[in-house]
């Protein structure tokens, strides 16, 4: 049976390439001659356009980070576990993971960039015995991870909508779960139609708002230093709380990771992008890096600033405008419009960020349909002529959003509970597909050619992003509290279970008869 469909494979124009080492066909699409030898060896077609540059590849990947922005309207819950002390001693340890594993991810990238990502390179890396089903697994743990990252980030955008609103008349009826429900679809469908109709656009876009990320970054730092009252550095840096009350300090500070851990995920972004980067394989591990390194710097600083001018942390925390910062941001300017100028800023960068969402989960998912690993997989491989993007892919990206978004009509612990597994998810495929590199080298087995390499540190460094990850694995599923009510469960690990078994089931019943597993199409160098 797998000889067959082998066979039926190498013969499907689909996922037979238009060029061959042999062909000696020029570049196409924006390719260099680099791009065409990457993409011959994976079996691959190009057929989307090479826009993105350095440049642009690095304003993409930092704008959906967001780290700065993102310290600033997630500190609450490392606030609350670890303090002041807590999260900023937590962010450094962070900073310092998040750049082990960016660089052990782009080492991989340079081997084989593609949309695919982690499973595809599962399917290059892990052994022979596992390769298949697990490169499955990974690709729907992967894809659910950013598809839940959609109404997630656009939940944000709505919340800080929702919090402006608030802060000019905290009795305004505007925080019903009908109204945060279509303040959420609309920042999707606004989303999708920037996807859609400025697709060619999305670079220069990036490059602008990578500006307005830096320059938005130094207005928020002097607003903070110039016009807030100051703690001393002592209380800053040396008080520790375990707000939750889990009985150990230490504890607390682990369990508030994950407010640094939210600012550094999703940095295979620039991956799921590398069939429209020109020379991916030199560029995009580079692009990770100098992102991830800018942006730690940005978010470090950010958190450092935020603890010294929070003020009264119950009274921030407590605000009716459920944003902490839009009360920081009042109380230091005492003005209703400079609150409303800054917070603005937030709002573009969140709406932006929502964008760059929406772009990275619509090629994972056109990437892992090419390889028929998604139900409906020809509609939404298929790719218009003339429009170069993934359109079918983009458009069930949309629908999938917003179908998570209504369970908010009904309960927001639902939507809460589905959100919450994007971490884990994300995170897994990120140990799975470094765990399999890393045993290659543990095993003395010949590495693919990269024109990105950690040499003889990337044992170390692997290693290093494996602890990480473990820590933030587990950690992505604490509660903020050790006896939270049915509300404040963190229902990941059941749902995370579920899809798991999910998974399993149906690769053995049906997958495993479709799903082109990546290394399958691959050529022998």
């Amino acid at each position: 049976m797998d000889a067959k469909l082998h066979a039926n494979i190498e013969t499907n124009s689909v996922h037979s390439p238009d060029f061959s080492y042999e062909d000696g066909l020029q570049p196409q699409k924006g390719s260099t001659h680099q791009d065409v030898l990457d993409m011959s060896r994976m079996g691959k077609k190009q057929e989307l356009q090479r826009n993105f540059r350095f440049l642009s590849i690095v304003g993409f990947i930092m704008i959906l980070q967001s780290s700065w922005e993102s310290t600033l309207l997630a500190a609450s819950y490392g606030l609350t576990n670890g303090g002041t002390g807590g999260v900023i001693w937590v962010t450094c340890g962070v900073i310092v993971g998040a750049l082990c594993m960016i660089a052990s991810i782009g080492e991989m990238a340079s081997m084989a960039p593609t949309a695919g990502g982690q499973y595809h390179w599962v399917s290059e890396f892990a052994p022979k015995s596992i390769e298949k089903p697990l490169s499955y697994i990974v690709g729907w743990l992967a894809l659910l991870g950013w598809v839940t990252g959609c109404p997630s980030a656009a939940q944000l955008t709505s919340t800080l909508v929702q919090g402006l609103i608030l802060l000019k008349n905290e009795n305004a009826n505007v925080a019903a779960l009908w109204q945060t429900t279509l303040f959420i679809m609309l920042f999707l469908v606004v989303a999708v139609a920037f996807n859609v109709f400025l697709a060619g656009k999305l670079p220069l876009a990036e490059g602008i708002f990578l500006i307005v990320h830096i320059f938005g970054y130094f207005a928020f730092l002097i607003v903070l230093w110039t016009m807030s009252d100051h703690a001393p550095a002592s209380q800053v840096f040396g008080t520790f709380s375990d707000g939750g009350g889990w009985g150990n300090v230490g504890l607390s500070c682990l369990v508030g990771i994950t407010t640094p851990l939210w600012c550094f995920l999703g940095p295979d972004a620039g991956a799921h992008m590398s069939e429209e980067l020109k020379d991916a394989g030199r560029v995009l591990p580079s692009a990770m890096v100098w992102a991830t390194f800018f942006n730690g710097s940005l978010g470090l600083t950010m958190i450092i600033t935020l603890c010294f001018c929070i003020g009264s942390i119950d009274d921030v925390l407590n605000s009716s405008t459920g944003i902490p910062i839009i009360q920081v941001l009042y109380n230091s300017t005492g003005s209703f419009g400079g609150t409303v100028v800054m917070t603005t800023v937030l709002i573009v960068l969140s709406m932006v960020g929502t964008v760059t969402v929406i772009a990275a989960t619509s090629r994972q998912m056109w990437a892992f349909a090419r390889d028929r690993g998604l139900p409906f997989s020809s509609y939404i491989e298929y790719v218009r002529p003339g429009w170069d993007i993934p359109l079918n892919a983009i458009f069930v990206t949309l629908l999938l959003s917003l179908l998570i978004s209504a369970l908010n009509f009904g309960s927001d612990v639902a939507l809460n509970a589905i959100i919450s597994l994007s971490n884990a998810a994300l995170i897994f495929s990120y140990m799975a597909s470094i765990g399999c590199i890393r045993l290659k080298r543990f095993r003395n087995e010949p590495l693919l050619p990269r024109q990105w390499s950690l040499g003889k540190f990337g044992a170390p460094i692997n290693d290093a992003a494996l602890a990480f990850l473990a820590v933030g694995f587990v950690m992505s599923f604490f509660p903020i509290s050790p006896m939270p009510g049915p509300a404040d469960i963190n229902w990941g690990v059941v749902i995370f279970a579920f899809v798991i078994v999910a998974a399993a089931v149906n690769y053995v019943v049906s997958a495993r008869r479709h799903y082109v597993a990546p290394v399958a199409l691959v050529k022998e160098l």
